[in-house]
């Protein structure tokens, strides 16, 4: 794609997802090319012919310090800023050293890659960087071609405890150079192009925050009156609210009584808790607890604790693997539990004793919680519903069986 055409569909980026991303790297990929700006004809070199390449050592902990003093040691890409790079420690016992106008290049790591110039004073280097002394070109030239490699250094990356590249992936980049007055003229270009960037990214972001501001003002809106006159509040063409919010605010609207209209010909939720209460688990025929009013609730409900209506709550059975077979029960897994239901696609099965599979079966109606794991993962629950095999469930979730299995299990998922 030459410029032209770039500028032509400008609009067309800037709405694009990632837009602001892409469009750095198509003007770093233009710059390289020679298609940002005209002149003589290029010559093809590898680095190594233009550059000295300067390799970082690393210093002990005794020999670095945080009090400033000596000279800035750089450990690697947490010290680089989207230009120039910003010390954290500094040494008095220097190793490996670059000057002001050196190209900082990381080499090991996860950020192999990324690069930032030194333009302040002499900076001692980690092994995690290689400093790039450019002698036959326009420094900031060499500098667009090196930020418009990082993918291909990425992809070069070896190593099994911490993967990098080596000098000969830098010596050996092939390059186009074009003449230096060329250069200059094509550093200014990409400058100019990615102040443009910039200020697109920062108009996005701002967008962003207001239209944020936007879906969660509509959010409380229509929480005030969730009706179907009150939609448009949710579905606006000038800003989209998130699935995830959209879904969250649905389920508080529902257990705090909001979201379907009230029938005062209802059986108060006070009648349900007497009908099921000879049923209730041990414990919860002791002293009640204080219950915690989080929000108000419509007149024929009532606040309760969840075991006030559970007839018996257990953890699930705990196999080695084993006893995974073929042909055994199949057995419910945490990773089962997908958006409040159960997939079933997938399951491990284990070889069971009868009494093991009778103590620990699922029944239509139970209500499975998984108590361990990541954030993520942890308090996902899901209704048991009919299958056409016994089920049993794995110690890494809750069985929860309920008094009254007809209506309850669906609501107290949500």
């Amino acid at each position: 794609m030459n410029l032209e055409t770039f500028f032509e569909k400008f609009d067309l980026f800037a709405n694009a997802p990632n837009a602001v991303a892409k469009m750095r790297e198509l003007v770093l990929a233009l710059a390289v090319q020679g298609k940002l700006a005209t002149g003589g004809e290029t010559k093809h070199v590898r680095l190594g012919e233009v550059i000295e390449l300067i390799s970082g050592q690393h210093l002990l902990a005794h020999e670095q310090n945080e009090e400033g003093k000596g000279i800035p040691y750089l450990t690697g890409p947490s010290d680089f800023s989207s230009k120039h790079p910003t010390p954290t420690r500094w040494t008095e016992t220097p190793k490996v050293v670059a000057e002001p106008g050196d190209i900082l290049v990381t080499v090991k790591g996860s950020g192999v890659g990324k690069t930032n110039k030194l333009v302040s004073e002499r900076t001692a280097i980690s092994r995690q960087l290689m400093a790039v002394r450019v002698h036959g070109a326009a420094s900031d030239f060499v500098h667009l071609v090196l930020m418009n490699a990082a993918e291909h250094f990425q992809s070069s990356m070896t190593g099994i405890a911490i993967p990098g590249i080596g000098r000969k992936d830098v010596l050996a980049l092939e390059v186009e150079l074009p003449p230096l007055a060329e250069q200059r003229r094509i550093v200014a270009k990409v400058d100019e192009l990615m102040a443009l960037c910039d200020r697109l990214a920062q108009q996005q972001a701002e967008r962003e925050t207001r239209h944020a501001a936007l879906a969660r003002a509509s959010l409380a809106r229509f929480a005030d009156a969730p009706t179907p006159a009150n939609l448009d509040f949710l579905f606006h063409k000038s800003y989209a609210i998130p699935p995830a919010a959209l879904r969250k605010s649905i389920l508080t609207l529902a257990v705090q009584g909001k979201l379907v209209p009230q029938d005062p010909e209802d059986e108060p939720a006070s009648e349900l808790m007497f009908r099921i209460a000879p049923q209730r688990t041990e414990s919860k025929a002791k002293e009640p607890h204080a219950i915690i009013i989080a929000f108000e609730v419509p007149d024929t409900w009532r606040w309760i604790e969840l075991g006030d209506c559970v007839q018996s709550m257990s953890n699930g059975i705990y196999k080695p693997s084993k006893f995974y077979s073929e042909t055994g029960t199949a057995c419910v897994r945490m990773f089962n539990i997908q958006d409040g239901h159960l997939d079933l696609t997938t399951l491990k099965r284990l070889d069971l004793t009868p009494s093991e599979i009778n103590q620990y079966r699922l029944e239509v109606g139970d209500l499975l919680v998984n108590r361990v794991n990541s954030r993520e993962l942890v308090g996902k629950c899901a209704v048991v519903a009919a299958n056409s095999e016994p089920l049993v469930f794995e110690a890494m979730n809750i069985r929860v069986r309920l008094v009254e299995r007809q209506h309850l299990p669906n609501y107290l998922n949500l």
